[in-house]
């Protein structure tokens, strides 16, 4: 999975905040990934586009646009905070209840993720990740390929996600879970 784990054991959210800030990591199933150095220009340009354009269309409504450093805490079911051993770091996200907001990050499933993968953590984020959104009920995740110019949509059908739908980075593409907003994919250049 290209990335270093920290130590075989079973981690929770409250060794996730114990660690020093300058190590940083996923927990997906009690699983410590590390995160990868800092992303590449092309990444951070597909972030940033996705999330302006976003919060452009989500303006004034009650869904909220959030990037990556941002925790989302993923529970099994109503265990506490310090129990929980899932906590991600989408790329870009859509919560859309604000309830499940606080100054730690998301408490729940969003309900829109992205991820922009890089070679470091794509083989995780298409497989190990993919299935934690698919677990906790994230009902739409996009993977975002800058390099092959290629976007994959994931939604739930039936509690699971369907076929992928596959395509190129090209045109203006509808977020399923948010009616009325689109991304145009042209405007992600590099």
């Amino acid at each position: 999975m290209g990335l270093a784990r920290r130590a075989q054991q079973h981690y929770t959210y409250a060794d996730y905040v114990a660690w020093p800030e300058d190590e940083r990591f996923e927990l997906i199933d009690g699983v410590a990934y590390a995160m990868a150095p800092a992303p590449t220009r092309s990444h951070q340009l597909v972030v940033v586009e996705l999330s302006r354009q976003l919060a452009n269309a989500l303006k004034g409504g009650p869904c909220q646009v959030f990037v990556a450093p941002f925790d989302v805490r993923l529970p099994h079911g109503d265990e506490a905070d310090e129990a929980i051993d899932t906590v991600l770091q989408p790329d870009v996200l859509v919560v859309c209840d604000a309830a499940k907001v606080d100054e730690h990050g998301v408490r729940g499933a969003p309900d829109w993720v992205a991820e922009v993968l890089s070679p470091a953590s794509a083989a995780r984020d298409q497989t190990v990740k993919l299935a934690a959104y698919e677990r906790a009920g994230v009902p739409e995740v996009w993977l975002l390929h800058p390099t092959d110019r290629v976007l994959t949509i994931y939604r739930r059908e039936d509690g699971r996600y369907g076929r992928p739908q596959i395509q190129e980075m090209h045109g203006r593409v509808a977020i399923g879970v948010l009616p009325g907003v689109s991304v145009d994919l042209d405007l992600f250049t590099g």
